[in-house]
């Protein structure tokens, strides 16, 4: 497979419902793993998969990224794209390795890794039963290299984020809601009193709302 990646497996045999987990910049395949207990259950399987790109995160420690950091102008979209053809890739192997039912398979990012889950769910939304982004946003420059297909009308789409966020101003959330709302896309939006993270009762919210699609 031709990402480094973590799995948490429910008992039994399955298939899974599953969900895809994106990890931001500077995390890696463990960062979001220890959500899976408390998501719909512990009944979901959890697939993390690390980003493909070195990044410091401090004096001697790394970590990774799904795209380089864009120091404040636009995001690099070429970067996106390769993420993007190497994560759908990914998807492939795992639906051919792991006991996933693909109809009941979402797609969760945080931060960076929800830019790369709108790039992936918006290009093939018939692939997934559910879209969770949460700290994020759907870049500008993105959104015209896209093929997005008119079946996100009927993808369920759910967007968190913190109106205290220091790393991705709210702002920016509700105008990638607006754009999306725009394009017809089902969508629940969500803020919550916090950072640039995820708090008990915004993961509880985010819990409820999978389970009830998967």
């Amino acid at each position: 497979m031709n990402l480094i990646h973590t799995v948490y497996q429910p008992a039994g045999e399955g298939p899974f419902p599953t969900i895809l987990t994106l990890h931001g910049r500077g995390a890696n395949a463990f960062d979001l793993l220890g959500l899976a207990p408390y998501l719909c259950g512990g009944k979901c399987m959890i697939i993390c998969p690390q980003g493909p790109l070195e990044t410091p995160i401090g004096p001697e420690a790394v970590g990774y990224a799904w795209y380089p950091m864009s120091m404040g102008g636009p995001p690099d979209v070429d970067a996106i794209l390769s993420s993007q053809k190497k994560l759908s890739a990914f998807l492939d192997d795992c639906m051919t390795r792991y006991p996933i039912d693909p109809k009941k398979l979402a797609l969760l990012g945080f931060s960076q890794g929800g830019v790369m889950s709108y790039s992936l769910a918006l290009t093939d939304p018939e692939r997934f039963a559910a879209l969770a982004v949460l700290s994020s946003w759907l870049p500008k420059e993105l959104l015209p290299r896209l093929n997005v297909k008119e079946t996100v009308q009927s993808l369920p789409t759910l967007v968190q984020h913190g109106t205290q966020d220091p790393m991705i101003e709210v702002d920016r959330a509700r105008k990638s809601v607006e754009t999306l709302r725009q394009r017809r896309v089902p969508l629940t939006y969500r803020e919550y009193e916090m950072g640039h993270e995820i708090r008990p009762g915004s993961l509880s919210e985010l819990s409820t709302w999978l389970e009830a699609r998967l």
